[in-house]
């Protein structure tokens, strides 16, 4: 992860934010672990299964670089690896919660829209 330094730059504040949240996939990861507080590799996968096993690597690796997520690994046969939200990421929790809020809104009104439109090609095809 390119790491980016920020000195009196217009705006900075929110491109800190999106730097940091980036992608299509980090967001999609801090969700699902402020959700279930603590996932393995697999578990978190399973969660987010249109993600390559490489890519999730790499986006949980760059979130735990930017010290929003911690990593456990147990001295286990076989491994195990746990992973949560850290204190910082923890901060991002009622941003994460907007976003997700403002998603099922935009998620409705689409359903709306489109019920709407075809409501009206029904009802143009039968006239």
């Amino acid at each position: 992860m390119k790491v980016k330094h920020y000195v009196d730059v217009p705006g900075c504040p929110v491109e800190v934010t999106l730097d940091l949240i980036d992608g299509r996939w980090k967001g999609v990861v801090l969700f699902h672990l402020l959700d279930a507080g603590c996932l393995r590799f697999n578990e978190l996968h399973r969660r987010v299964p249109d993600i390559t096993a490489r890519l999730l690597t790499k986006q949980l690796r760059d979130l735990e670089e930017a010290g929003l997520v911690s990593r456990t690994v147990y001295a286990v046969v076989p491994p195990r690896v746990e992973y949560r939200v850290s204190q910082e990421g923890e901060s991002l929790r009622p941003i994460v919660e907007m976003l997700s809020k403002w998603g099922e809104a935009r998620l409705e009104r689409q359903r709306t829209k489109q019920a709407a439109t075809h409501a009206r090609r029904t009802v143009s095809r039968n006239s």
